[in-house]
């Protein structure tokens, strides 16, 4: 794994974790995360024109090719842009158009598995892997868009497994399940949120699988 996507990681858990903490897990040092960050402070030129074309994204749920993304800024923002220039910002940020092909509602509802909320409010175990919980974080690169799903035990909040991704898909949780499998313990609760992840059917099947309880928020 490339040090820049490991430095992307530790900023992304700064929050939760200590850096000193990150920097062992990720076998990072810490000068070397500071420096990163020094560099990723720096104004990023095309940063502005991103954050309009994101808005744009998100407003028409990344269905707009770079040609009519070049309109909307006429349009919303007043801005002539380089039909060129926005290419490559939405290249360099992942906000590339997203062809979404409908799916009957019987479908959808056959391939959705909905759980209990066994957590409750209860956000601490009194022994290890007894209770983990599980979520997917965005981080951004100068390459684009990474995904890191991560699994942590609530007793101790130690991460038990994690894997990294170019996209948010089904198999990016499926393989962070499977690198936490040797750690599963008789009655593990495994909680996230109702992402479509975490309800689609090869999620239930894997923790059936893995004798793993799924929890979900409701």
């Amino acid at each position: 794994m490339r040090a820049s996507v490991k430095y992307a990681a530790i900023h992304k858990s700064s929050e939760k974790y200590e850096i000193t903490y990150l920097c062992e897990f990720f076998g990072v040092s810490r000068s070397g995360y500071y420096a990163w960050r020094k560099r990723r402070e720096e104004p990023d030129k095309d940063e502005f024109l991103e954050r309009l074309i994101r808005q744009c994204q998100e407003k028409t749920r990344q269905t707009y090719g770079y040609r009519r993304v070049k309109l909307w800024l006429l349009r919303e923002a007043g801005l002539t842009v380089n039909h060129k220039a926005v290419l490559r910002i939405m290249r360099k940020y992942n906000l590339m158009s997203e062809i979404r092909k409908p799916r009957p509602l019987y479908q959808r509802q056959q391939q959705m598995k909905v759980y209990g909320n066994l957590l409750g409010r209860a956000f601490h175990a009194d022994r290890p892997n007894r209770k983990w919980v599980t979520d997917i974080s965005y981080i951004h690169t100068e390459q684009g868009v990474l995904y890191l799903s991560a699994i942590k035990d609530l007793y101790d909040n130690f991460i038990v497994a994690y894997d990294l991704g170019t996209v948010q898909d089904n198999a990016l949780v499926y393989r962070t399940i499977k690198k936490a499998k040797k750690e599963v313990a008789d009655g593990l609760v495994l909680h996230s949120d109702q992402g479509f992840q975490y309800t689609s059917r090869g999620y239930y099947n894997l923790t059936k699988e893995y004798s793993i309880l799924p929890s979900i928020d409701l």
